[in-house]
C-alpha cells in the first residue's frame, strides 16, 4: 500500500518540473510567498486530476477537461477541496439552513412546543406520539432546506390536533413547514420570508420643487414625461378631479399627491369613488402610480443588473413591519419550548444555544424524553463540531451572503468532521483566515482529528503557528510568478531549519520581522459615540488621526460593526451623501479633520472573468493608448476600442473576449475550456500583428505584473501604477488574470494600488480589512511598510487585523471583546501594544505578552 502521494514532474503555471512525494495520514502545510505556486500545485494539479481520475473511473467523458501539466500522479486519494468561495448568497440562506440546525429545531418545535390558544389564549401542548417518521428520521441522513419533504412529506402525517384544556378548542397540528420561512405556511405573508420589504424613497423620486413637465419625476425622461402627463391628466377627467402637471409638486394636496405615487387601485382612492367603474385603458385613465411602475418594473427586469443598478438607488430596504425582521408568521413565532421561541433561538450565538441545549432536558416534562433525546444528541454534535473550528460566535439567524468567506469554509469544515470519512486527501485553502491567534489552535484540533481519521490533509497555508504544528512542511518559491514554481524545502518543521534559501524558515525563525514606527501621540481623533449597533454595548471610540491604528480582537467581537457597518457608512454618508443608513450610534465626531475616507474590503473587483487588475486600476486604458498610437495601427485604422476585449471591434468573437468557453458539468463544477478560435488570446489575428517592443497586446496580459514594469520602463504613467502594485505584494498576479479567481485579499490589495496610484493630499482616513488575507509572512512586512509610509505622509490608518506582525507594529491598539457574539462588543484595552501586553483580560494582549521577545 502507497504511503505517500508521489508527484512527477508538475509544471502548471509556473511549476518548474516539480517532483515530490507527499506523505500521508499527515497534516501537511504548503507553503511559499505569495504567487510562488502554492495553488498551482495543491488544486490545479492534485485536486484537478483527482477530479478527472474520478471521472473516467465513472465512465464520464473527459475530452473536454483537460489533464494538469502532470507527469504523473501515483497514489491519489480521493479528494475533496475546501475553497473560501462563498457558494449561496440567496438572502434566504442563513447559518441556520447551511449547518441543518434549524431543521433539527424545527423538527423540536413542531413535535414539543407549546402554543397559544386563538381563543383563550391558554399554552396548548402538542398531541402526545412518537410516530415511526420521528424515530427513523435519526437513523438517516437529515434533509437540507430545499428536500426535507423527502424526509417529512406532510401528506403522509396524519391529521391530528390540539386540544386547548380551558376552551375545547380544536387546533390543527402544527407542523415543521411552519417553522421555516422558505415555506408559505412559516413565512410572514407581508415580506415572503424575506425579513425586509423593500419600497421607494420618495425623496429620490420627486423634486417637490419642480412640475411633472419641468422634470419633478426624476426617472422619467422626456417621452415619458409626454406619455405619463397625458394619462394622469385622463385619468383626473375620468373621475372628475383636478390635476395639473404644470405646477409645482409641492402645490399637490394629499390626495392628488398619493394619486401621483400609488396610481388609481389604493383603498384610499377607491373610497373616494366608490361607485365609479375603473377605466380600462391607459387613454381612459388607467394609472398604476410611479411608486408601482417602478416595483414591477425591478421584478420583471430582475436579471437585467444594469438597470437593477439603476433602480436601486431610488429605493430603500425596511425591516418589515409585520415580523419585525423575524421572517416567520405570527402563530410560528408564539409558539414556545421553555418560555423561549424559535426566533428566540435563532438570535442566540452557538455557544449560547449549546448551553440552552444542556439546560432543556430539565425544563420539559418527562414525557418527551423518547422525542428530545435523539434530537438533542445530533444537535450537539453539530455544534460542538462549528464551536471547535471557532465558529461559536455565529447566530442561527446570520445570513450567508454577510459570512467572509474564512467563515463560509469553517462551516463547510464542520460539515466534514461529522461525515467519518477516511482515506481522503482534504485540500484546504487558508483556513485559518480571519481567526484569531487564540482560535486558532482551536483550528490546529480540528485538522488534527481529520488527520486521525485516517485522512491526509494538505492545507494552503502562511500562518507560522499552523507552520509549527504541522507533521511536514512544503516550501515553494523562492519568489513569485516566474520567479518561483520550484521546490525550496520539504520536510518536518525541524528538518527544514537549516533552510537558508527559505524565506519561510527566516521568517519563522525569528529572522525577518517588520519594525514599528514610533510616532508622537496625537492630539486629534474621529470619536465614535454610543456605538449600539448588533454586540455593541454603548461603546464610545477614540482612533487617533495620524497613527497606524489596528482594531483587534476575537472573531465576532464587534470589529467590523464597529469600522464598517458604522464609520464606513456614516463617512458614505457624510462626504457623499449615500442613501444609506449607519449603524445605530448617538455621533461621530472629527469629520472637519479629514478630508476623505476610503474603505478598501476584500469584496470582488468584478463578478465576471473580464474584469481585472488590469481593468480595474485603469493601467490596460494606458497600454491601449500605446498600441492605438503605433504607426502600424494607425495604418490599419486601429482605435483604442479594437484593443479591448470586453467591446466588439477587435475581440474573438466566438468567445466574446473572454479566451475561455465555459460547459456545464451538471452535478460537477462548471468546466472552462480554451476558446478554439483565438486559443485563449482574446483577440482577432491581426490585432495580434501590432506589437510593441516584440509584444503584442495578449502577451501583455499574460505577463504578470512585475514582467510588465519591465517592459513599460519608460512609460512612466504605465510604470508607476505597475510598480505601485508590486509594492503592496501582488506583483505575482498576471495583468490579466480573472477576478472571479482573485482572493478577497488580492482584490483588496488592488483596490489598494488604485488608490495608491492617486495624488494623495494627506489627511485621508483609510479603513482596511484584513489586508494581510492570503500574504506570506515575507510579504506582510512589505504591507506593513507600505501602510506606515501612508502614515507618514499625513494620513490615518485604521486596520482590522488578527496578524500579530501588523498589531505588533501598529502605533494604536484597540482590542475588543472579551469574547465574540453576545459576549463581545466592549472596549476590552486600547493604547500601545506594551500597554495592551500588560493587560489580563485581552486575549490579544496575552498574544502579545507571548510574543514579547521578537518585539
Amino acid at each position: 500500500m502507497n504511503d505517500s502521494i508521489r508527484i512527477k514532474g508538475a509544471n502548471e503555471n509556473n511549476l518548474k518540473n516539480i517532483t515530490l512525494d507527499i506523505p500521508k495520514n499527515k497534516l501537511i502545510v504548503l507553503t511559499g510567498v505569495s504567487g510562488s505556486g502554492k495553488s498551482s500545485l495543491a488544486f490545479d494539479t492534485l485536486q484537478k486530476e483527482c477530479q478527472r481520475q474520478y471521472m473516467e473511473s465513472m465512465a464520464m467523458i473527459t475530452e473536454n477537461v483537460s489533464k494538469p501539466k502532470v507527469e504523473s500522479i501515483i497514489g491519489l486519494s480521493p479528494a475533496i477541496s475546501v475553497d473560501q468561495r462563498v457558494y449561496n448568497s440567496s438572502p434566504r440562506s442563513t447559518v441556520g439552513t447551511v449547518t441543518e440546525i434549524l431543521t433539527y429545531l424545527r423538527v423540536l418545535y413542531a413535535k414539543v412546543g407549546l402554543r397559544p390558544c386563538p381563543k383563550c389564549n391558554t399554552m396548548v401542548e402538542p398531541p402526545f406520539e412518537v410516530d415511526a417518521d420521528v424515530l427513523n428520521f435519526w437513523d438517516r441522513d437529515i434533509g437540507t432546506e430545499e428536500d426535507e419533504s423527502n424526509v417529512f412529506r406532510d401528506n403522509e402525517i396524519p391529521n391530528t390536533f390540539s386540544v386547548c384544556p380551558n376552551c375545547k378548542t380544536h387546533m390543527p397540528e402544527i407542523r415543521m413547514s411552519n417553522f421555516s420561512f422558505n415555506k408559505p405556511e412559516g413565512a410572514c405573508p407581508t415580506c415572503s420570508g424575506i425579513g425586509e420589504t423593500t419600497g421607494v424613497n420618495i425623496s429620490k423620486l420627486l423634486n417637490e420643487e419642480l412640475s411633472i413637465l419641468d422634470g419633478g419625476v426624476s426617472i422619467w425622461h422626456a417621452a415619458e414625461i409626454k406619455r405619463f402627463s397625458n394619462t394622469l391628466q385622463n385619468a383626473g377627467r375620468y373621475f372628475g378631479f383636478p390635476f395639473d402637471t404644470s405646477i409645482p409638486i409641492k402645490e399637490y394636496d394629499d390626495f392628488q399627491r398619493n394619486f401621483l405615487l400609488y396610481g388609481i387601485y389604493t383603498p384610499h382612492f377607491k373610497h373616494r369613488f366608490p361607485d365609479v367603474k375603473y377605466p380600462t385603458s391607459v387613454d381612459d385613465g388607467r394609472y398604476d402610480g410611479i411608486v408601482n411602475i417602478i416595483m414591477n418594473r425591478f421584478k420583471e427586469r430582475a436579471n437585467d443588473l444594469n438597470y437593477r443598478k439603476k433602480i436601486e438607488k431610488l429605493l430603500i430596504q425596511r425591516t418589515c413591519p409585520d415580523c419585525n425582521g423575524t421572517r416567520l408568521r405570527e402563530e410560528s413565532r408564539r409558539v414556545t419550548i421553555a418560555g423561549k421561541s424559535i426566533i428566540d433561538i435563532s438570535k442566540l450565538s452557538l455557544d449560547n444555544l449549546s448551553i440552552w441545549l444542556n439546560s432543556l432536558p430539565s425544563q420539559v416534562p418527562d414525557k418527551w424524553e423518547t422525542i428530545l433525546n435523539p434530537i438533542l444528541s445530533d444537535l450537539r454534535q453539530r455544534i460542538k463540531r462549528l464551536i471547535d473550528v471557532g465558529v461559536g460566535y455565529l447566530t442561527l439567524g446570520r445570513t450567508s451572503f454577510t459570512l467572509s468567506a474564512g467563515e463560509y469554509q469553517r462551516l463547510r469544515l464542520a460539515s466534514l468532521l461529522g461525515s467519518g470519512l477516511t482515506g481522503v486527501l482534504y485540500v484546504l485553502d487558508e483556513p485559518t483566515t480571519g481567526l484569531h491567534q487564540r482560535d486558532t489552535g482551536k483550528l490546529i484540533r480540528v485538522l488534527r482529528q481529520l488527520r486521525d481519521l485516517g485522512n491526509t490533509v494538505l492545507v494552503v497555508e502562511h500562518d507560522m503557528e499552523l507552520m509549527k504544528a504541522a507533521d511536514y512542511i512544503i516550501d515553494i518559491g523562492p519568489g513569485a510568478g516566474k520567479n518561483g514554481g520550484h521546490l525550496v524545502t520539504a520536510g518536518t518543521p525541524k528538518e527544514i531549519e537549516s533552510c537558508k534559501e527559505s524565506v519561510t524558515v527566516q521568517c519563522l525563525l525569528g529572522y525577518i520581522q517588520a519594525q514599528k514606527n514610533d510616532l508622537p501621540p496625537s492630539k486629534d481623533c474621529i470619536s465614535i459615540i454610543g456605538a449600539n449597533e448588533n454586540n455593541l454595548r454603548n461603546i464610545n471610540v477614540n482612533i487617533p488621526l495620524n497613527q497606524f491604528t489596528v482594531i483587534s480582537g476575537v472573531s465576532g467581537s464587534g470589529k467590523s460593526t464597529l469600522i464598517f457597518d458604522i464609520l464606513d457608512k456614516a463617512a458614505n454618508q457624510h462626504y457623499n451623501g449615500a442613501n444609506v443608513k449607519p449603524g445605530e450610534h448617538t455621533e461621530i465626531r472629527g469629520w472637519e479633520k479629514i478630508n476623505r475616507v476610503i474603505t478598501i474590503d476584500q469584496t470582488p473587483i468584478g463578478r465576471t472573468p473580464r474584469s481585472n487588475a488590469a481593468t480595474y486600476t485603469d493601467v490596460f486604458t494606458s497600454i491601449r493608448t500605446i498600441y492605438a498610437n503605433l504607426e502600424e495601427a494607425k495604418k490599419k485604422k486601429l482605435t483604442l476600442k479594437h484593443f479591448s476585449f470586453n467591446v466588439p471591434g477587435g475581440r474573438c468573437e466566438k468567445c466574446q473576449g473572454a479566451g475561455v468557453l465555459t460547459i456545464s458539468m451538471h452535478f460537477l463544477p462548471d468546466e472552462q475550456v480554451c476558446c478554439p478560435v483565438c486559443h485563449g488570446k482574446r483577440f482577432k489575428r491581426d490585432i495580434l500583428d501590432i506589437k510593441y517592443k516584440g509584444y503584442h497586446i495578449a502577451d501583455i496580459l499574460n505577463m504578470t505584473i512585475s514582467e510588465a514594469m519591465q517592459i513599460f520602463e519608460d512609460v512612466k504613467p504605465v510604470y508607476d501604477r505597475l510598480s505601485v502594485m508590486s509594492e503592496v505584494g501582488i506583483g505575482y498576479l498576471q495583468l490579466g488574470q480573472a477576478a472571479t479567481t482573485l482572493s478577497g485579499g488580492e482584490a483588496q490589495r488592488i483596490k489598494l494600488a488604485k488608490e495608491l496610484g492617486k495624488r494623495n493630499s494627506g489627511h485621508t482616513l483609510y479603513l482596511l480589512d484584513e489586508p494581510t488575507s492570503g500574504l506570506h509572512p515575507y510579504d506582510v512586512v512589505k504591507l506593513i511598510s507600505l501602510l506606515q509610509n501612508l502614515v507618514k505622509e499625513g494620513n490615518t490608518v485604521v486596520v482590522i487585523e488578527h496578524n500579530m506582525e501588523v498589531i505588533k507594529s501598529a502605533n494604536w491598539i484597540i482590542d475588543m471583546g472579551p469574547e465574540g457574539g453576545e459576549q463581545g462588543g466592549l472596549i476590552v484595552a486600547e493604547g500601545t501594544q506594551e500597554q495592551i501586553a500588560r493587560i489580563q483580560s485581552s486575549i490579544t494582549g496575552k498574544y502579545l505578552f507571548n510574543n514579547s521577545s521578537t518585539m
